[in-house]
């Protein structure tokens, strides 16, 4: 984490990433992990596998600003940042029943949940299956990975019909590239929200355990 920081902080003193290399950080993250691209699941092939339905960005945008504008940490971005934000995501629907997240496997995006119900599930070395949580819009899904490269922490599945925004390593290589500045902001906002997110995790899993 230190190091996506750093960078982030070189390329929005420098205003543009210093190379391509570094342009690319987060694609790439994952070769460097020994991790090969045939074993990533990107959003474009889950997106298919679910059925997702593409959404207009006019609606998709004006639900990420409502939504982070209520968000203790998220608030820290102003309407012209979140606004700036919306072309590097991508908006969709998808139906109910549906593992927009899978538990283990390799993944380079995080979703946002817009509306609907996501419910975050994971099963336990021994077998048993924990409810970690129901998620409500305006939480994040996956930055994990998207921060660290590593594999999904758990299973996160669509409970009701459910709008999702969603943004890949490659669009968040591209922020880094186009808007250094907000790509900053953004990544040490999800790395506050996510380290709060682990510690309530990690009291219910140890809860569960006594």
């Amino acid at each position: 984490m230190k190091g996506i920081l750093g960078l982030l902080r070189m390329t929005t003193r420098n205003n543009k990433p210093q190379d391509h290399q570094d342009s690319v950080f987060f694609s790439t993250a994952f070769a460097n992990q020994g991790v090969e691209s045939t074993m990533l699941v990107p959003w474009e092939a889950r997106a298919v596998e679910v059925g997702a339905k593409r959404m207009p960005v006019s609606r998709g945008g004006k639900l990420l600003q409502a939504l982070w504008a209520k968000d203790k940490y998220m608030a820290h971005l102003d309407q012209d940042a979140v606004k700036r934000m919306e072309r590097f995501f991508e908006f969709a629907q998808v139906s109910p029943n549906r593992d927009v997240i899978r538990q283990d496997e390799y993944g380079n995006f995080m979703i946002v949940l817009l509306t609907g119900t996501i419910a975050v599930d994971r099963v336990q070395p021994w077998g048993e299956q924990l409810r970690l949580a129901e998620t409500r819009p305006g939480d994040i899904l996956g930055e994990m990975s998207l921060l660290d490269s590593g594999i999904r922490f758990s299973a996160c599945t669509t409970l009701t019909d459910c709008e999702v925004a969603v943004l890949s390593a490659d669009a968040m290589d591209d922020m880094m590239d186009k808007d250094p500045q907000l790509a900053a902001s953004l990544v040490a906002l999800l790395a506050r929200k996510l380290s709060l997110r682990l510690r309530v995790v990690s009291a219910r899993l140890s809860e569960n355990q006594k």
